[in-house]
C-alpha cells in the first residue's frame, strides 16, 4: 500500500480536518448521522470519481500502442494458433466434394467475424468492470446494481464509492425495472446466477488446463514431416518438457511475459499471413467466393448430419475468445480493439483462405494442412515459430485463469490463495503460485494420458462453447439491466449470437464420449470445491452477523470485567463489516486486559474491480469517547492488492484515523453550532482539547506498540444437523481449509506481533 501521507500534528490536522470540512460542503442530514459511516465514504467520491475518469481519459496513443503490442503477447496466442489444428480437426475423413472447402472455409469466416470481432471485441468488452473483464466481472456488475449477491455487498456507505455507483433505471426504462425486480425477487435466480458464475469460472480454468495440451502438441507434432521415424512418445515427451518450461516463466508476470513473447507472435503473425497470401495466389484464388453463405446453406443440404458433426472442428477457429474478455484486465479496451483489428482479425482472414486454397489443389493433406502448405525453404523456420506460438498460444488462457480465480477469491468463491501484483503500472496483472502449479500438473497428466490432439480437441471445443453461451446470457441481462437497451436489439442479439453457439454447443456434445467429458469433470471438481468453499463461508458470515456486538454491549463487557488499560494499539481482524465480532467478547472474558486503543479492523470486499484508496478507509468511534475504541472498514474491489506490510498498513490506519479523530471533532463542534434536536446528546466539552488528547492517546498508543488480533475460526456443524450437512462442513471445508493459506499469510500480517484468538462456531 501507499504510504505518503505523513503525520502530522493535532493542530495542524485540525486545520486541514476544518478546510477539507469547508470544502465538501457537508449537509446538515449528513452531519446529524454521527453514528454512520456515510460521511466518511462520501467525503472523497467526487475526486475519486474524477481519477478514475480521469485515467482512462488520459490513456495516451502511446500507452494504447504499448499495451496493443503487449496484448499480441499475451492474449492472442490461443485464438492466432488455431489453424495449426482447425482444418485438421474438421476433414477427419475423405474429402468427397471440393466444395465442402469452401463452405467450411466460409463457416470459419463468418464465425471468426461474428464472435471473436463483433461479439468480443466491440460488445462485450463495453461490459468490463472498472477495466476488468471474465465471468465475475459480469456477474459483479449485476450484483452492484440488483440486489442479487447471497452476501450483502449494497449497503448506503458502500453505493458512496466512486467505482461502485451506476446509473439507476429511470422510470422509463420499464424492462430494466421489470427484470431488476424479477432477479431480486427470486431466490432460485440468486443461486443459479452464482451457479452459473462458478460454471463459468470452472470451464475458463478447464480452458486454460486443455489450451497448453492441444497447441503446444499440434506445433511439436509437425517435426513428423521432417522427421517421420519421430513416434508419438518422443512427441510426448518434448510437449511436457516445453510445458514445464511455460509455466515456470509464469511468475516474471504478464508485463515481461508479454515483451518476451510479443515479438514471437508477431513474426507468426507475418509468417501465416506471408504463407497465406502466397497459397491464395498460387493454388486457387477462387476461394474467395466463401464470401457467399450460400456454400453454406448448400454444405449442409448435401452433407447433413456430418456437417453438423464437422462443426466441432470448426469452432476450434474461435477458441482463445474468452481470453479477449478476461484478459482486458492486464490491458485496456483501446488497446484489445487496436490489436485485433489492425493484426489479428486480417492475419487470420488469409491465413485460412490460404489454407482453403491449397487444401483445394491437394485434398489428400487435410489431416496435416498446416505443415502441408508450408513452402519448403519456409518449413524450419516456420517449425520453429510454430513451436514458440505454441507454447505463447497458452499463455491467454492462463492469465485470464489468474484473473478469474483473483476475482471469485475476493468475492468468497474461491479458497485463499496467494495473490501476487507482478507490475506496479498495472495493477490488473497478477500471478497466482498454487493456480500456476496445479495447471501445469493438470496439463502434464493429460498430455500424458491422450497422446494426441483428436480426443484434446473434443474436449476443447465444450469448454470454448460452454464458456461463450454463458458470457452470452450474462450479457444479456447486463444489457437489460444495466445499459438498458431497446428489447428489439436484445432479441436481435439473442438470436443471432445465441443460435450459432446453440449450435456448436449442440455440435461439440456430440462428441461427448470421445474426450468431450474432460472439461466438464474438470468444472465438476472446480464446482465441487468453490461451492463448498462458498457455501460455509456465506453460513459463517451470517453466524457472525447474528452474533454481533453491539457499541453498548462492548462497553457493558468492558466494564463488567473490569478490563485494565495496557499502552499500546491492538488491531482485532475481522470479516465482518456491520459491527463488532463476537471475537471481542470471547477474547475480553478470557483475557482482561485491554490495550490503551482498539480498532475493530474488518476487510470487506466489494463487488467492483477497484477501490481508490482514499476511500478505501471507513472509521467509526465507538461511543463512550473515553473508551478508546474505533471500528474500520477497509473496502477492496476484487484486482485490489491486499498485502499488508508490517509498516505501511500500521501508518496508513494510524493516519487516516488521526485525520478521522480530527474531523469527527469538527463534526461535533458544527453540531453545537447548528443546535439541532440531538443537542443534549453532545457533552459539552472543550471540543480542541478533546480532540488534541485523543490525538495524542493515538500517537503514545502507537509508539507503544501494535499488537494484531486474528481470529482462528474453527467451524463444526450444530449437534442434530443431518449427514450431509456434517460432510460438507465438518470434512470437506475443514479439510480445505487445512490446506489453503490462513488470513495471517493471505494479508501478510507481521509474525512476531501478532496473537491468534481461536473460536469455535456451530453452523
Amino acid at each position: 500500500m501507499d504510504t505518503d501521507i505523513g503525520s502530522e500534528s493535532a493542530g495542524d490536522g485540525g486545520n486541514n480536518g476544518e478546510k477539507r470540512l469547508q470544502q465538501k460542503k457537508l449537509s446538515w442530514n449528513k452531519l446529524r448521522r454521527y453514528d454512520s459511516l456515510e460521511l466518511e465514504s462520501g467525503k472523497v467520491a467526487a475526486n475519486g470519481a474524477a481519477s478514475i475518469k480521469g485515467a482512462g481519459a488520459r490513456e495516451s496513443w502511446a500507452v494504447v500502442l504499448k499495451l496493443a503490442f503487449q496484448s499480441i503477447g499475451v492474449v492472442y496466442g490461443d485464438i492466432g494458433t488455431s489453424p495449426l489444428y482447425v482444418l485438421a480437426g474438421t476433414f477427419t475423413g475423405e474429402i468427397q466434394n471440393k466444395d465442402d472447402i469452401i463452405a467450411v472455409l466460409s463457416i470459419i469466416l463468418y464465425t471468426i467475424t461474428l464472435i471473436p470481432l463483433i461479439k468480443y471485441v466491440f460488445i462485450v468488452l463495453r461490459a468490463n468492470d472498472n477495466g476488468e473483464g471474465g465471468t465475475f466481472a459480469l456477474y459483479s456488475l449485476l450484483c452492484r446494481h440488483a440486489r442479487v449477491g447471497l452476501i450483502p455487498s449494497q449497503q448506503a456507505e458502500d453505493r458512496d464509492v466512486s467505482t461502485f455507483r451506476l446509473e439507476l433505471p429511470n422510470s422509463g426504462a420499464r424492462t430494466a425495472c421489470r427484470v431488476k425486480s424479477a432477479l431480486e425477487n427470486s431466490n432460485f435466480a440468486k443461486h443459479f446466477m452464482l451457479f452459473a458464475t462458478m460454471l463459468g469460472t470452472a470451464m475458463v480454468i478447464g480452458d486454460g488446463i486443455l489450451t497448453p495440451c492441444i497447441s503446444v502438441l499440434s506445433a511439436v507434432g509437425g517435426i513428423k514431416e521432417a522427421a517421420p521415424s519421430m513416434n508419438d512418445a518422443t512427441i510426448v515427451w518434448i510437449s511436457v518438457a516445453i510445458l514445464i518450461f511455460l509455466f515456470s516463466f509464469q511468475r516474471f508476470g504478464t508485463d515481461k511475459v508479454g515483451y518476451t513473447f510479443a515479438p514471437i507472435l508477431c513474426v507468426w503473425f507475418a509468417f501465416i499471413s506471408g504463407i497465406g497470401i502466397y497459397n491464395f495466389f498460387k493454388y486457387d484464388p477462387t476461394v474467395i467466393k466463401a464470401l457467399n453463405p450460400k456454400y453454406i446453406v448448400d454444405y449442409f443440404k448435401r452433407n447433413k448430419k456430418e456437417a453438423w458433426i464437422s462443426l466441432g472442428g470448426t469452432v476450434l477457429s474461435i477458441t482463445g475468445a474468452e481470453a479477449l474478455f478476461a484478459d482486458v484486465g492486464h490491458f485496456s479496451v483501446n488497446s484489445i480493439q487496436l490489436s485485433t483489428c489492425t493484426v489479428i482479425y486480417p492475419a487470420l482472414m488469409v491465413a485460412y483462405a490460404g489454407q482453403g486454397a491449397y487444401l483445394r489443389k491437394h485434398t489428400d493433406v487435410a489431416s496435416d494442412i498446416f505443415y502441408k502448405s508450408i513452402p519448403g525453404p519456409m518449413y524450419w523456420p516456420m517449425f520453429v515459430v510454430a513451436v514458440l506460438a505454441a507454447v505463447i498460444a497458452s499463455q491467454a488462457l492462463i492469465s485470464g485463469t489468474f484473473s478469474i480465480v483473483q476475482q471469485s477469491l475476493a468475492l468468497g468463491c474461491f479458497p485463499r490463495v496467494k495473490i501476487v501484483h507482478t507490475s506496479p503500472k498495472h495493477p490488473g496483472q497478477v500471478y497466482i503460485p498454487e493456480v500456476n502449479y496445479l495447471l501445469m500438473l493438470a496439463c502434464i497428466f493429460v498430455t500424458l494420458g491422450y497422446k494426441t490432439t483428436d480426443q484434446i480437441g473434443h474436449a476443447y471445443g465444450i469448454a470454448v462453447v460452454f464458456v461463450m453461451t454463458l458470457t452470452s446470457a450474462f450479457l444479456v441481462l447486463v444489457m437489460l439491466v444495466i445499459w438498458k437497451t431497446h428489447i428489439v436489439l436484445v432479441i436481435g442479439f439473442v438470436l443471432v449470437f445465441g443460435t450459432v453457439e446453440l449450435v456448436y454447443l449442440s455440435s461439440v456434445l456430440y462428441k461427448f464420449n470421445e474426450g468431450g467429458y474432460l472439461p466438464l469433470a474438470f468444472a465438476a471438481v472446480i464446482m465441487t470445491v468453490t461451492f463448498v468453499w462458498n457455501h460455509v463461508y456465506r453460513r459463517r458470515y451470517y453466524y457472525e452477523l447474528e452474533h454481533k456486538i453491539s457499541p453498548e454491549t462492548a462497553m457493558e463487557i468492558i466494564q463488567e470485567t473490569k478490563s485494565t488499560r495496557l499502552p499500546g494499539l491492538a488491531i482485532f481482524y475481522s470479516e465482518l463489516a456491520h459491527g463488532i465480532p463476537p471475537l471481542f467478547r470471547h477474547y475480553v472474558e478470557n483475557v482482561p486486559a485491554l490495550h490503551s486503543v482498539l480498532v475493530f479492523v474488518s476487510f470487506k470486499s466489494l463487488p467492483i474491480s477497484k477501490v481508490p484508496e482514499e476511500e478505501r478507509f471507513l472509521l467509526r468511534r465507538v461511543q463512550p469517547r473515553d473508551l478508546n475504541l474505533y471500528r474500520c472498514v477497509v473496502r477492496y474491489g476484487y484486482n485490489d492488492a491486499r498485502g499488508i506490510k508490517e509498516d505501511s498498513f500500521e501508518k496508513l490506519l494510524v493516519d487516516r484515523l488521526r485525520q478521522f479523530i480530527v474531523e469527527d471533532g469538527y463534526i461535533g463542534q458544527a453540531r453545537e453550532q447548528r443546535g439541532n434536536e440531538d443537542e443534549a446528546c453532545i457533552e459539552e466539552v472543550d471540543n480542541d482539547t478533546e480532540v488534541a488528547r485523543d490525538v495524542e492517546d493515538l500517537e503514545n498508543a502507537w509508539r507503544s506498540g501494535v499488537v494484531h488480533l486474528v481470529g482462528d475460526h474453527e467451524v463444526m456443524a450444530r449437534k442434530g444437523s443431518g449427514l450431509g450437512k456434517r460432510v460438507l462442513i465438518d470434512y470437506a471445508y475443514n479439510f480445505l481449509k487445512r490446506n489453503v493459506r490462513q488470513s495471517k499469510e493471505v494479508y501478510d500480517i507481521p509474525h512476531r506481533r501478532m496473537l491468534k484468538v481461536g473460536m469455535i462456531y456451530e453452523l
